[in-house]
This record gives C-alpha cells, structure tokens and sequence, in this order.
C-alpha cells in the first residue's frame, strides 16, 4: 500500500475522514436528533456493531495510504464514547495524520479536555447555537445549560486545545439573534465562530429552505456593528468562507452549503458508528467496511476497494437541490457525523 493520491470522478482527492464513533447523543437539537424521531423507543447500535478503536485505527491507516491527512472525531458526541480518548492516542500515533481533531457539544468537554491533549488531540470544534439559556435549551432540548458549554470551550483552550472553532446552526425564528451575540462574545478571545446555513442532513428535521438565514444576511448583520473582511482559505477544500473584523480582533467563518454550494472543493469522506464508508454528507447509501474487517479481507484488499469507491465518486448535491433531491432518502446527521 504504497500509493498516496487518489481522485474521484471530478479530480477531487481524498484528504479528510471524518469518523463516527458513537450514534448516541445526549442532546435532542432539533435540527439533527428530534426527540420526536429520537425518543425512548428509539434503536441505537449496540456494542457490538460499533467498530473497535482497533478496527478504527486499521481503517484510518489504509485511508492515510490514499492521502488522508486531516481526521476528525464526530458522532453522536464522541465523548460519551467510553475510552475515547484511547483512540486520540491511537490515531496520534500515526504520522501522516497532520490535524487530528473532534467536534462535540462540550458537555463532557470540560472533564476531558485534558487527558484529550495528553492523549494527543490537536483541535476542538465546538457545537453552540446560542448564548441565552432559553434560546439553547430549546434546541438542544434537554435544558442543559450555556454554562456548561463555555466552561468546556475555556478549558480545551487552557489545555492547549485552542483557538476553539464554535459551530452555530442559524435557523429563521429560532435562533437569528445569536449571530450578532456570539461575534460580540468572542470577538477578540482568539476563538472562531462559524455560522452554519440550516441544511437539509437527514430526514427527520423538517427542514424547508424558508427556514435557512443566508450567508450573506449573516455577514451584512455582523458587518453592520463590526466592520469585516474576506480572508482568503488557509487550505485547498476549506467549506467556511473566512472572515477577519477591520480592527484585528479576530475572525469568523460562514458555512453556506445551501446557498454557496462547495461541492467542487469537497475531499472529505465519512465513516459511521458501524463502519459505512459515505462519500457525501447528504448520500442515501453507504459501503460496508467493517463486513471487510471482520471477513478476513487484507488491508491491501480493503485498500482497493477504497481507492474504487472513490473513484466512482461524483456526489454533488448541494450544487443540483432541487425538489427532486430534497425528496431522496438520505441518511441522519447522527448516524454519519456532521
């Protein structure tokens, strides 16, 4: 497995994976778990069907043959994954992953981050959707407090996990003012806000296209009380569109996959809690590796197979939202990390 680079359909290479390692989660946002969907009753995976931090680390070994140097822990929230910061350390020890990072809502962020930057992380991204307690706990529908979540962000930053990136779903009727309070809260603590459109991941959330906030509605609310300009990517396939405020107290991101579509950019692909490879944040179907792992197939052989799967990619669905693909299956964000 000596080869490093391959391409999909549309030249994109394989750079980033972005791994599931739990389905579970102890928020209910209503953006992505719905209590309504994801109630009492609801199946999760059991152990069993959840790849060890063995097979993890296999995989991400045979990823890194094809030229994957980016890798990021998603879920569910990965913290409550027991042990996890193991498979920080596992996935630290190998070379060519550059930037080893993982998103999570903070909740056990403030107990972890510690022992996470022992372990080997580099980074933390941050999920946050507002600063006022009744705005947050409505969305993640547990009442669990803004508190918590900014403890969590300080203590990743006094362990060396900083500057913390801070992921804000901007929602229509739900959630627009927060914008304008999380760039005055972090504006100048060296920390980075990103504002997300409202997309369309999974079924269950009721999305309409009504209910999204454009990109360019954000930027002219922050640009009208802090002055701001564009910034160029730090990286070929970077989704925020960056943006640094005129006096140097920091920057911000926006992620506008509905109405800025960056398809043509994308080099990540995505593992589920049970070991499908995905190509797309929004595909229908995924590829079964842990069948490989558990089957006796070589590394080599899971590395071809890789290398095709790949190599028929053509996903672009942000670029063609149409009616016609807003009514496709597609799998949850929970299920495949966000």
């Amino acid at each position: 497995m000596t080869e490093r680079g391959v391409s999909d359909k549309l030249g994109r290479p394989l750079r980033d994976l972005r791994i599931s390692v739990t389905d579970r989660c102890n928020f209910r946002c209503t953006y992505c778990m719905p209590k309504e969907v994801f109630g009492h009753e609801y199946q999760f995976m059991e152990r069993a069907e959840l790849l060890t931090f063995e097979e993890i680390e296999r995989l991400s070994r045979i990823f890194v043959s094809h030229g994957v140097g980016k890798v990021r822990l998603t879920g569910g929230e990965p913290l409550i994954r027991r042990d996890v910061d193991r498979l920080v350390e596992m996935l630290a020890r190998i070379p060519e992953i550059s930037d080893l990072a993982i998103t999570t809502n903070a909740s056990l962020l403030a107990s972890k981050a510690q022992r996470l930057k022992e372990a080997g992380l580099r980074r933390v991204t941050v999920s946050l959707d507002a600063l006022d307690d009744e705005t947050f706990s409505a969305i993640n529908d547990v009442g669990f407090p803004v508190a918590r979540v900014l403890e969590g962000i300080e203590e990743a930053a006094q362990v060396g996990l900083g500057p913390v990136k801070i992921n804000c779903v901007v929602k229509r009727g739900v959630n627009e003012h927060a914008v304008l309070d999380l760039a005055h809260h972090f504006r100048g603590t060296g920390h980075i806000v990103r504002f997300i459109e409202y997309m369309d991941v999974g079924t269950s959330n009721g999305w309409r296209l009504d209910d999204v906030v454009p990109a360019r509605e954000i930027v002219t609310k922050i640009q009208a009380e802090m002055p701001i300009e564009p910034v160029g990517k730090n990286y070929t396939g970077e989704v925020a569109e960056r943006y640094r405020y005129a006096d140097g107290s920091g920057e911000i991101g926006i992620i506008a996959s509905v109405t800025q579509p960056f398809c043509q950019a994308c080099t990540r692909a995505r593992l589920s809690a049970d070991g499908k490879l995905f190509t797309c944040l929004f595909a229908s179907i995924g590829h079964d590796l842990r069948a490989l792992l558990r089957n006796g197939t070589s590394d080599e052989e899971i590395h071809d197979e890789i290398g095709r799967i790949w190599g028929r990619r053509d996903d672009r669905y942000s670029e063609i939202r149409s009616s016609q693909t807003e009514s496709l299956p597609r799998v949850e964000m929970s299920y495949i990390g966000g």
